[in-house]
C-alpha cells in the first residue's frame, strides 16, 4: 500500500496545526494513483508545492498545478505550482490533487509534501504617531502620507532598488525601449494597469512635487521626508531619459489596448511595448511643458537637497519648455495611443503652467509675461492632469498680487463650495463626476488650502478642504483610502495588488477572485462614490474602486497642507458646518 507523510507549514492559509489527508485510490504492479489534501484555513490565491520522496517515482500526472523545473526519470524531489485558472479556493475547502505515476524501485514510496503560500506577502507597515506639539487632529495626516508615498513605490516600472519596501513587486519592464534603443525604464506604471502615460504621470509629479515646496515641514515633523524625495526622483529620473534627443520627447510606453487586454502583473508581463514620442512636426505642446514643469518644479525642491541633481533637472526642464514651445498641437492628436485614455482638450492651460514653473525655478520674469498671455480668467471647472487653469490662476496671484487672478480664485470656490455650481452627496463630497469624484474634490481642495496661504478666504476654504479629506478618510463612514482607517477597499481594480506571488500565474481568475487582493495596496485612494454615496468594493468596478498617480497627487499634497496646518496651530477646530449650505 502506498503511503505519503505530508508535513504542512504554517505559512499564509495553512497556520496552526494541520493533519494532512490521504486517499489511495489504486495500486497496481508498479503503478499508484492517489491524493493528498490540505485543509484551508484562509482564503489561498496561489500556491507552490514542494514534494519530497524517500525513493525515485516517475511519470507522474496530475491536473491541478504545473510542474515547475525539469525533473529526471526517477527523482525524489518535486515541485510544483497551480495552474492559472486553479489558484483561486475558499477557507474551509481542502484543496486536493490527485496523482498517478509509476514507482522505480518495486517499494512503496514514502515522502512528505509542502504547501507554499503565495498568497499573503506578510507585510508589515510602522505605525506612524501623531506629530508631537501639532494640534490633535480627527485622522493621522502623517500615516496618510506615509501609505501614500507607498503607494507611488508599488506603481515604479524598471529596476527596482535594494531599498524596496514593496515585498509583493520585483523589476519590471526592463526592455522598456525607444525607436533607436534609448532606455526607458522606470517611472510609474499608470493606474490598475501597466502602462506608462507620461502626461498624468508628470502632472501627479508636479503636483506633488507642489506639496512638497509648500509644506515641507508636513514630511519632515512625520518622518516621511527621505521617502518623499525618493518618491518625486523616480518619475522624475525616468521623464528626463524620456527626451534623449533635442527635438523629441517619449510620452508613453506601452498600448493600453493591448494591456487592458489581459489582466497579469508588470513582473509577468510578455509581449511588445510600444513607445509613442512627440517631435516637431507630430507636436504635443501640452505633454512637453507638463514635463517640462514637473521637472522645473523638482530642481526647486532638490535646490538644498542635492544641487548638482537640481541643476540638472532645470537644464533638461529649459530644453523640453523650449522644444514643446515650438509646437502648438496637442499630443492626443498626434499620438493616437493616448487619445482613448488621456485626450487632451487644450493646450492653453499647459502653456501658463509650464512658463509659471519655469519662472518660480529661473526667477526670469519674462516667463511671468508668456503666462499671462494665455490667462483664462473666470471660475475654473476643476484641477486635474488636462485641466490646470485654477492652478495657473493660483500661481499667478502668488507670484504677481494682482487682484484679477484673485478673483478668478474666488470664483472657482464659489462655484465648488456648497451653494455653487456643483452638486453635494448627502454626506458633503463636492461631486464633480461619477469617474474619480474623489480626485476632483481632493484636487480643488489643494487650491483652497493654496488660495488660504496666500490671505483669500483662509478660514472657510480651509474648513472646505478638511471636508472633502475627511470625507475620504473616513467621514462618510468609511475610508477610502486601502489600508488606512475603517473598513477600507480591500479589492481596489489593480492588476499588480490582485496577484498572488511569484511563481504562482496570474490572469483573469484573479480578477474574479472574490476575495480581497492578496497584497494590500497601502495609501491608495479609490475612485470614490456615486452621487449618492453609494459604493461597492468591487475590483471589477473600474470607474469607483480604479486607483491612480494622479488620484492620489492632489490628495496627497493637500493631506501635507492640512498637516502643517496643525503643527502651527493654525487648523480650523470645527469644519462640518461648511457643509450646512450644500446644495
Amino acid at each position: 500500500m502506498l503511503a505519503f507523510l505530508l508535513l504542512l507549514v504554517t505559512t499564509g492559509c495553512l497556520g496552526g496545526d494541520v493533519t494532512s489527508k490521504f486517499a489511495i485510490k489504486q495500486h497496481w504492479d508498479n503503478n499508484f494513483e492517489g491524493s493528498f489534501c490540505f485543509h484551508l484555513t484562509s482564503n489561498l490565491v496561489g500556491y507552490e508545492i514542494f514534494i519530497s520522496f524517500d525513493s525515485g517515482v516517475k511519470e507522474l500526472q496530475q491536473w491541478e498545478a504545473e510542474w515547475v523545473g525539469s525533473h529526471p526519470p526517477c527523482a525524489t524531489k518535486y515541485t510544483m505550482v497551480n495552474k492559472e485558472s486553479k489558484g483561486v479556493h475558499s477557507k474551509g475547502e481542502d484543496l486536493c490533487i490527485r496523482f498517478m505515476g509509476k514507482m522505480c524501485t518495486g517499494a512503496t514510496p514514502s515522502g512528505s509534501a509542502t504547501l507554499k503560500d503565495l498568497t499573503d506577502d506578510h507585510q508589515k507597515v510602522p505605525d506612524i504617531p501623531h506629530v508631537n506639539g501639532a494640534q490633535s487632529t480627527k485622522y493621522n495626516y502623517g500615516e496618510v502620507l506615509e501609505k501614500s508615498i507607498l503607494f507611488y513605490e508599488a506603481q515604479r516600472s524598471g529596476k527596482l532598488p535594494k531599498n524596496n519596501r514593496i515585498p509583493w513587486r520585483a523589476d519590471s519592464a526592463l526592455g522598456d525601449k525607444g525607436d533607436t534603443g534609448e532606455d526607458l525604464t522606470g517611472g510609474w506604471y499608470d493606474a490598475g494597469d501597466n502602462v506608462k502615460f507620461n502626461f498624468p504621470m508628470a502632472w501627479s509629479t508636479t503636483v506633488l512635487t507642489w506639496g512638497l515646496i509648500k509644506w515641507k515641514d508636513a514630511y519632515e515633523k512625520s518622518g516621511q521626508l527621505d521617502y518623499m524625495y525618493d518618491s518625486i526622483r523616480w518619475p522624475m529620473d525616468y521623464l528626463m531619459k524620456c527626451h534623449s534627443k533635442p527635438n523629441e520627447l517619449y510620452v508613453q510606453v506601452g498600448d493600453g489596448g493591448t494591456d487592458h487586454g489581459s489582466w497579469t502583473s508588470p513582473e509577468r508581463m510578455t509581449g511588445n511595448r510600444p513607445a509613442f514620442k512627440i517631435t516637431t512636426s507630430q507636436g504635443g505642446a501640452d505633454v512637453g511643458l507638463e514635463t517640462a514643469a514637473a521637472l522645473a518644479a523638482g530642481s526647486i525642491a532638490f535646490k538644498t537637497k542635492d544641487a548638482a541633481y537640481s541643476r540638472k533637472l532645470l537644464a533638461q526642464a529649459k530644453s523640453i519648455y523650449g522644444f514643446a514651445r515650438k509646437t502648438k498641437d496637442r499630443y492626443s492628436d498626434t499620438v493616437n495611443a493616448a487619445a482613448a485614455y488621456y485626450k487632451s482638450n487644450n493646450i492653453t492651460d499647459e502653456l501658463g503652467w509650464g512658463a509659471l514653473w519655469m519662472y518660480k525655478a529661473t526667477g526670469d520674469k519674462s516667463y511671468i509675461a508668456e503666462a499671462e498671455k494665455h490667462h483664462e480668467p473666470g471660475a475654473a471647472w476643476g484641477f486635474s492632469w488636462d485641466e490646470k487653469t485654477a492652478g495657473v490662476n493660483m500661481l499667478l496671484y502668488e507670484v504677481t498680487k494682482k487682484d484679477i487672478y484673485k478673483q478668478d480664485i474666488i470664483a472657482t470656490m464659489k462655484s465648488w463650495m456648497p451653494g455653487g455650481d456643483l452638486p453635494y452627496t448627502p454626506k458633503c463630497l463636492a461631486f464633480r463626476l461619477v469617474w474619480g469624484a474623489l480626485r476632483y474634490a481632493s484636487n480643488t481642495a489643494l487650491i483652497a488650502l493654496m488660495a488660504a496661504d496666500q490671505g483669500i478666504n483662509p478660514v472657510p476654504y480651509r474648513k472646505w478642504a478638511m471636508s472633502q479629506i475627511n470625507y475620504a478618510l473616513g467621514d462618510a463612514g468609511r475610508s477610502y483610502v486601502v489600508g488606512f482607517g475603517k473598513n477600507p477597499p480591500q479589492r481596489p481594480h489593480h492588476r499588480a495588488s490582485s496577484c498572488p506571488l511569484l511563481p504562482a500565474p496570474c490572469s483573469w481568475g484573479a480578477q474574479q477572485n472574490p476575495g480581497p487582493n492578496p497584497h494590500t495596496l497601502y495609501g491608495a485612494l479609490v475612485g470614490g462614490p456615486g452621487s449618492s454615496d453609494n459604493y461597492a468594493d468591487d475590483r471589477k468596478d473600474y470607474t469607483k474602486n480604479e486607483v491612480a498617480c494622479d488620484y492620489n497627487a492632489g490628495f496627497q499634497s493637500t493631506v501635507a497642507g492640512l498637516l502643517h496646518l496643525s503643527i502651527k496651530h493654525q487648523l480650523p477646530t470645527e469644519y462640518k458646518s461648511i457643509c450646512s449650505n450644500r446644495g
